[in-house]
């Protein structure tokens, strides 16, 4: 048995999985509210406590950048200590990663059900691989193939300096950059991002917001939500706008990863808002971004990009993570069915 938790900025879940047949099959699940408790190892004791399963390993993927087996948590106010976890819990074998590498491991876990296929590009060319999520921050990921097999790893580039590509951008920038100083990518691709966006083009006099639309803020706890929904739905012009200049900048960041990365084996969009955000991504805007990078155009267009489905996408990767080192050699190191197939025809 191994315990695995995707710790993000707004939600911790928690679950204890076996693997069956080289598949991962959950045996209890739960979701807490981060907030609602003072650090990870509370969460996890309050899980533990209810299931008293015996734990062989347990993994952890973390919205930080972990150094060593210690990570500060980029949304909460969180230390996490792998040796900490071990002794309030009782778990001799912790391990911590990076949530957007639980996210990369988590791909091997998955099957075409799980993915929209939003450009084909070159399918099934081996090279490396990068995750892009969007969720209450921004994570990016890698995915080095070596020969054999796509090794994850992670990055924090969504901290890196964000680049307007136009001259409204360059507008949010001057906007964003006077009220915060720096401007990373996650200042803009995230939920708060989504409603920063819109403040910017209410403020600078882009559109004029609703009477209705002010109630609905006033009675959400997440205004991002409200922007999101009213954008998709086309009912708040204003909304709207803010929407397609999120996946504007949304496609043009998944393309710096590509090119950064060399991904040519393909692109994944992960995190909670894409799913969300779907139709706005098949629409030209997205791949338009991703592909607008001068002479190299070509290159990004033979780019595969697929947007994940699964929210479940990091808990399983933590898990795989988790498994690797209780079973070590039964993991699956191949991020697509697809990979693997081609893998096998070309030996």
């Amino acid at each position: 048995m191994i315990l695995a938790g995707d710790i993000g900025g707004t939600s911790v879940r928690l679950a204890y999985f076996e693997r069956k047949q080289r598949q991962l099959v959950p045996v209890a699940e739960e979701i807490k509210h981060a907030r609602d408790y003072p650090s990870l190892a509370a969460a996890v004791v309050d899980f533990h406590s209810k299931q008293k399963l015996a734990v062989a390993c347990a993994c952890f993927g973390v919205a930080g950048p972990v150094t060593g087996r210690v990570v500060k948590a980029s949304n909460l106010p969180w230390i996490i200590d792998a040796a900490a976890l071990e002794a309030s819990t009782g778990i001799r074998n912790v391990h911590l990663i990076n949530d957007l590498e639980a996210n990369a491991y988590g791909l091997a876990e998955l099957d075409d059900t799980d993915f929209e296929l939003l450009t084909p590009g070159i399918p099934g060319r081996e090279g490396n691989a990068a995750v892009i999520s969007a969720g209450t921050g921004l994570g990016e990921a890698g995915l080095f193939w070596d020969g054999t097999r796509h090794i994850p790893f992670a990055a924090e580039g969504g901290h890196a300096d964000f680049g307007p590509a136009n001259d409204l951008q360059a507008e949010l920038w001057d906007y964003l950059h006077k009220k915060y100083g720096h401007v990373s990518w996650e200042r803009v691709l995230s939920g708060p991002g989504q409603f920063g966006i819109y403040e910017f083009l209410r403020e600078t006099g882009k559109g004029k917001e609703e009477s209705w639309l002010t109630e609905e803020f006033k009675n959400s706890d997440d205004h991002s939500v409200v922007v999101t929904r009213n954008g998709l739905s086309g009912k708040s012009p204003l909304c709207e706008q803010a929407v397609n200049i999120f996946a504007e900048i949304y496609g043009a960041a998944a393309g710096n990863l590509a090119l950064k990365i060399f991904a040519v084996h393909g692109v994944y969009v992960g995190g909670g808002i894409a799913p969300k955000i779907l139709s706005k991504l098949r629409e030209p805007r997205f791949m338009n971004a991703f592909r607008d990078k001068g002479r190299l155009r070509p290159l990004m267009e033979s780019i595969p990009v697929r947007v994940v489905l699964n929210d479940k996408t990091a808990l399983l990767g933590a898990a795989h993570v988790a498994m690797m080192h209780c079973e070590p050699g039964t993991a699956n190191t191949k991020v697509t069915k697809e990979t693997e197939e081609v893998t096998k025809s070309s030996s």
